[in-house]
Formats: C-alpha cells, sequence, structure tokens
C-alpha cells in the first residue's frame, strides 16, 4: 500500500473530514424518485438502488448492521467531485447485495475522470483475521472488522466495476477500489474490476473471502494486495499496468503480499490458494509479486511481465515456507529470475519446482490478455 496526498487544498480536506464527523448522526440516505437520485448518510434499513438508473453519491454512504442495500443490474452511481470525501462503507452485520450482469453491469466512478477522485468500498465482517487482539479498525471510516465466523456472509458482488479511486485522507488512511475487511467465506466475488485508481485495486485485510475473475487495470500502487492472514481462494486474477510513457508514471507492484509487518509469525497466517493469474505490469524498478513478511502462499499457472524483477522473495518465514513446500509455486511463468532476498529460496530452486524463468511472455495490451481470458468481454474497461 503506498502513502499519498490526494491534491485538494488543506481547507478542502478539513471539511471533508467536519464532514465525516458529522455524518454518523444523518438520518436516513437521501433517495430522491427520479433517475440522479442523492446517496448519502447511513442506511438502517434494506436499501435498493433499481436497474438502469444512476445515483449521485454525495458524502460516504454507511451501510449499517442489519441492514442490506441491494443495486440492481445496470445501475451507475457517480461520486461528486468537490470537497467532501465520497465511499461506500458496509459494516460488520451489514449486506451490500450488488448484481451486475456481462451486459450490464454496475459501474461506480467520479464526476471527475481521474485517478484519487473518491473513497471506492469498503466492506468489513466478522471472519479471522491477524491483527492485534483479532480486530482492527477499517482504514476508511474507523469501522471494527475481524472476530470468528470465517463463513461470515457480507454479500454479493458480481459484475461490478469501480473507477477513478484511491482519494488518500492523509499518510496513513488510503481508499482502494474494493477493500475487503475480515470478509468471510459466505461472501460471493466475482467479476469485480478496479480501474484506474491512485491506490491499490482490491486489498484483503485477513478473512477468508474467495474472489474469481478480478480485474486491476492502471492502479499506480498494487494490483493486489494481501495482510493480516487472509485465507481465501482466487480464481483468474488479472493485472495490466500500461506503459510509463503512456500514464506518465510507473506503477507498484502487480501482488504485494504480507502476513502482519508487525509480527511475520501473526496467526491466522496469511495463505491465500491462487490459479490461473496473468500479470503485466510497468517499471523496470518495482516488483511483479513480492512476497514478503512471512506470508505463505499456494500459487497455481500464472504468468508474470513487465517488472524488473517479476517475483520477489523475501523473509526467512516467507522464503522457508517455499523451500519446505508449505507454500508452493507451480507453472508460474516469470520475464525474468526469481530475486530472493535471503538466499533461502533461489531462482534454481523455484525452476526446480517445475516452473519458468527468463520467459517470452509477450502481452501488450489488455486486448492481448482479453484473447486468453474470454470471461472479460463485454463488462471490462
Amino acid at each position: 500500500m503506498k502513502k499519498n496526498y490526494f491534491k485538494f487544498s488543506s481547507l478542502a480536506l478539513i471539511a471533508g473530514m467536519c464532514v465525516i464527523a458529522s455524518c454518523d448522526n444523518d438520518d436516513d440516505p437521501i433517495v430522491n424518485p427520479d433517475d440522479s437520485s442523492t446517496l448519502h448518510g447511513a442506511v438502517t434499513s434494506d436499501l435498493t438502488l433499481e436497474s438502469g438508473k444512476t445515483y449521485t453519491l454525495d458524502g460516504e454512504l454507511i451501510v449499517k448492521a442489519g441492514a442490506t442495500l441491494n443495486i440492481e443490474e445496470g445501475v451507475t452511481v457517480v461520486s461528486l467531485y468537490d470537497d467532501k470525501v465520497d465511499y461506500i462503507l458496509v459494516e460488520q452485520g451489514a449486506k451490500m447485495n450488488a448484481v451486475g450482469t456481462a451486459s450490464s453491469p454496475i459501474v461506480m466512478t467520479s464526476q471527475k475522470e481521474e485517478p484519487g477522485a473518491w473513497g471506492g468500498i469498503h466492506i468489513c465482517g466478522f471472519a479471522r483475521t491477524n491483527a492485534e487482539g483479532g480486530k482492527g479498525s477499517s482504514e476508511i471510516g474507523g469501522a471494527t472488522y475481524g472476530g470468528d465466523k470465517d463463513d461470515d456472509n457480507s454479500g454479493v458482488l458480481k459484475f461490478v466495476r469501480v473507477e477513478y479511486t484511491g482519494y488518500a485522507f492523509d499518510e496513513e488512511h488510503e481508499a482502494n477500489g474494493i477493500t475487503f475487511y475480515g470478509v468471510g467465506s459466505g461472501t460471493t466475488v466475482e467479476n469485480c474490476e478496479a480501474y484506474h485508481g491512485s491506490d491499490d485495486g482490491f486489498e484483503f485485510f485477513g478473512g477468508s473471502v474467495n474472489v474469481k475473475n478480478m480485474v486491476a487495470v492502471n492502479c499506480s500502487d498494487d494490483s493486489f494486495d494481501w495482510t493480516e492472514g487472509w485465507n481465501g481462494r482466487g480464481e483468474n486474477l488479472v493485472a495490466f499496468q500500461a506503459p510509463e510513457s503512456v500514464l506518465g508514471y510507473d506503477c507498484d507492484c502487480l501482488v504485494e503480499a504480507d502476513n502482519n509487518e508487525n509480527n511475520f509469525a501473526a496467526t491466522p497466517v496469511s495463505h491465500p490458494v491462487l490459479s490461473d493469474l496473468i500479470l503485466v505490469g510497468n517499471g523496470a524498478g518495482k516488483q511483479g509479486i513480492r512476497l514478503r513478511r512471512g506470508t505463505q502462499v499456494e500459487i497455481t499457472s500464472a504468468k508474470v511481465t513487465g517488472k524488473g524483477k517479476p517475483l520477489a522473495v523475501e523473509s526467512a518465514e516467507t522464503e522457508n515456507a517455499l523451500l519446505e513446500k508449505v507454500s508452493r509455486l507451480s507453472g508460474v511463468a516469470i520475464s525474468g529470475t526469481l530475486d530472493s532476498k535471503e538466499g533461502i529460496y533461489t531462482n534454481d530452486k523455484f525452476v526446480a519446482d517445475g516452473n519458468t524463468s527468463n520467459a517470452t511472455l509477450g502481452y501488450a495490451s489488455l486486448e492481448d490478455i482479453a484473447k486468453e481470458c474470454s470471461w472479460m468481454n463485454g463488462w471490462t474497461k
């Protein structure tokens, strides 16, 4: 995750923070009956955004415990570009059922088509995390997450695209495309895209949520990021970063993976099981997949290119897990060689485990990836 500032004036930021503090006492969200309804405040009873309509997000929308935010196919939510901080937060015990289709996805975007324009989606569940004391507080909204319900259900996200997210409140509080905080395996997450955000595309703070058909495009920080003991499964993960000559900057990692930055051995240990990855980056000085801080992982079938260090492993805990086959890499092809910080799990061992280094992987565009991934067609941007 990257620490950066959004380019509002300090007075605007203070005004935005005042809005956050005051909205706890708001009434139910304002929802007008026309096609340009305005959303803000607390959702305390079930609310449905109707198919094909456009809604305006004006500040934060917080789904409270016991309530469900239903979003039907073809809905567009447009964040106002002003001094208020716009984001959607689903608290523990609440649900978000956002169910689009390939031909009619749900799109959440901004009036200002610029990375960092709004605060994205944040979902908090009761699944386990290795945050200190087993519970944490969301970076955006300060909501509690974590518990002991690994099968917790926070709802459904299908065919959802979030655009131009990444608002940074300050150095420690930043907004990804979609952030999963202690989200359980009872939650369904399929066919989601994070497009052109200034922070991570998708980030997992512990939990056991499974994801499928996920696309991160031009996210200037990490495309996929996990920490605090994520133990879910991921299938069909795509990341693409356009060339620096197009974007004007290089992006950070395609995958940045931690167990716990303060305690590499914290339990439950991060150990996602991932398959079928295509990761294309920009920036010769950055990592593609960066496994560090005690994380474990199982990856089957992956292609990684476009980074000076397409696969990097760090910390004795992470490298020993690979050496001892607690973690497994199988069918992974990288455009360079594995970079080992500790020298425990080396490129020779990586190749001996059935992987390929110095592979030629010719992905010049997102369209090249889509030719191999027909599930992307029709709803991605």
